[in-house]
């Protein structure tokens, strides 16, 4: 009888590492060429949706955490790239944890038959498991139905058989002897070595990991990515487009370093419940429009440019997630039709109160009606900066809510139910506000000491920021430096009623360290709130200020001269 050498569980975990490696480089591959499911996003996406909204947020705060605190740029692009990272993560570790359980399993067993049916057994039954989570949540994958659960269970079976094959070269690794056919000698076979198998393995796994990772990147495209908008420079006078802002005419110039007062669109945040953004047939996309209305109606995209007509607005839009001061908001021109008329057109009944709008990303909000009514600003936009949506910022349809956070606000949306009852939506079901008011708040965006300016009476320091309001508008905002009096900055002319204002103000220059702080009041004169609170549930408050170190009178009067450049 052959003595076996069992694996140990930690030679099985480092052949489950290895891979899962490669089957997750060999399904991005066929995701990005062929349309197939990419089960690593959906499995965390799954997790996501089940997890309890307190954990959720939980793992939210600290994530953001980590972002501010280790300086992984801007705040929304950072964290889907955290989620898709934590994501890879968690199919690895449980990829690594499934196949040494199974190593430890076999151990146990008696038999000593070099067969593969535990390792199919174990790779059908994950397969069936992740089909069945990515027939849930997926939304990038546009291979037929049949064709996706094929490819997802075969991968499966092959990575569990390949487990298994390699448990049975491990576990039978002694020498053998055999009989040479010429002389009639015995002669013993000497085996690889563990470590020898083990490197080869691993070799062999690295070479297809890359390959298809490689491959992946070379031939297919990043879902949500589109043709690049340049940057706009801070004291820009024109949109992404090139068109000329409404207040171009302003002469208030935002201080150095203050953010842009329109948002480049590919650097508008965005903040979504998904790894990775639906892909939507632009061909195949219908709203359907259904429940208490007389005209229930199922909509193309090309119907809708046409019934309604075209509005545009500037506006900002808020996440209720973002800190005081943070990067979670942003402004674009919004494009699309008004609410009241299509309101106009499906003729509501009687008994209906709200609308239950679905994305599809089964992100679901309920909007009363009686807002849309009191609020003749809410609608429906098929566009941002002259260009239809991307499909990373909620391409076809999205709808504009004023005064409301983003939370607030399906993308992607695919149907429009008219109830007689308002219900909770996905974040007001995790805990998040009800109404979702936009709360005010102001930020110190610069304290401007490379750009100190001279004048009659001596330097000035710019100081700058944004002020924002939601639909309440901005009248007034003051600066505090050092906690004294509140002074009064400049504002600039808003883009609209629906965007934040860009104020300045120019601190007379003075040695030393110093805190700038900035407090805001809307057009009611009701000031911000000074309590700090953090985002959960109703939206941070607080006064947002910044540090900054002068330079001495000395370096400002007799500056350093600067090296002459290499082409002079």
């Amino acid at each position: 009888m052959e003595n076996l050498r069992k694996p140990s569980l930690w030679l099985g975990a480092l052949t489950g590492g290895l891979l899962t490696l490669t089957l997750t480089s060999l399904m991005f591959l066929a995701d990005q060429v062929a349309g197939l499911p990419f089960i690593p996003f959906d499995v965390f996406d799954y997790v996501s949706r089940i997890l309890p909204g307190a954990l959720l947020t939980f793992g939210i705060d600290m994530m953001v955490e980590m972002i501010i605190a280790f300086n992984l740029g801007e705040t929304s692009a950072a964290a889907k790239t955290a989620e898709q990272v934590m994501g890879l993560a968690g199919f690895l570790a449980m990829g690594t944890v499934a196949i040494a359980v199974v190593y430890g399993l076999l151990n146990r067993s008696k038999s000593q038959a070099r067969n593969l049916l535990p390792g199919l057994v174990l790779g059908l039954g994950f397969g069936a498991v992740m089909m069945l989570i990515s027939a849930q949540v997926n939304l990038t994958a546009t291979a037929p139905l049949p064709a996706q659960i094929v490819w997802v269970v075969l991968v499966f079976a092959l990575w569990g058989m390949a487990a298994n094959w390699i448990y049975n070269d491990l576990a039978h690794s002694d020498g053998k002897t055999k009989t040479d056919e010429e002389t009639g000698e015995t002669v013993t076979v000497e085996p690889l070595n563990r470590r020898q198998f083990m490197v080869r393995v691993g070799g062999a796994s690295a070479v297809l990991t890359v390959i298809g990772a490689g491959l992946g990147a070379l031939v297919g495209r990043q879902p949500g990515e589109g043709a690049v908008v340049s940057e706009i420079p801070a004291d820009a006078a024109t949109d992404g487009s090139g068109n000329i802002l409404p207040n171009a005419a302003d002469r208030m110039e935002p201080a150095p370093g203050t953010r842009p007062e329109y948002t480049p669109l590919d650097d508008h945040y965005r903040i979504d419940i998904s790894s990775r953004p639906p892909v939507i047939d632009s061909n195949e996309w219908r709203l359907e429009v259904s429940g208490l209305v007389d005209n229930p109606v199922s909509l193309s995209l090309g119907e809708l440019y046409d019934k309604f007509d075209r509005i545009d607005r500037f506006i900002t839009l808020s996440c209720i997630s973002n800190r005081i001061g943070g990067t979670l908001i942003s402004t674009t021109k919004w494009s699309g039709f008004r609410m009241s008329d299509f309101l106009d057109y499906v003729k509501p009944q009687a008994d209906a109160v709200a609308m239950k709008i679905t994305g599809a990303d089964n992100f679901d909000e309920y909007v009363m009606l009686d807002v849309v009514e009191a609020e003749e600003r809410v609608m429906f936009a098929y566009e941002w900066d002259d260009q239809p949506l991307k499909q990373k910022h909620g391409f076809p349809l999205r709808i504009y809510i004023p005064d409301r956070y983003g939370m607030k606000q399906p993308k992607w949306i695919k149907s429009i139910e008219f109830v007689d009852a308002w219900a909770e939506g996905y974040w007001v079901r995790r805990g998040w506000s009800k109404e979702a008011i936009v709360n005010t708040t102001s930020v110190v965006d610069a304290v401007s000491t490379d750009s100190i300016l001279k004048d009659d009476g001596g330097y000035v320091v710019p100081v700058g920021g944004i002020a924002y309001a939601g639909a309440k508008m901005i009248s007034k905002v003051e600066v505090s430096v050092n906690g004294g009096d509140w002074e009064e900055a400049q504002l600039r002319q808003p883009l609209s009623e629906l965007t934040w204002v860009i104020w300045r103000y120019d601190w007379r220059f003075q040695e030393g360290e110093y805190r700038f702080e900035v407090r805001t009041s809307d057009a009611d004169g009701l000031l911000q709130s000074l309590d700090s609170r953090g985002t959960r549930p109703d939206g941070a408050t607080g006064v947002h200020g910044k540090k900054a170190n002068m330079p001495t009178l000395a370096d400002l009067e007799n500056p350093p001269e600067q090296e002459p450049s290499a082409e002079e």
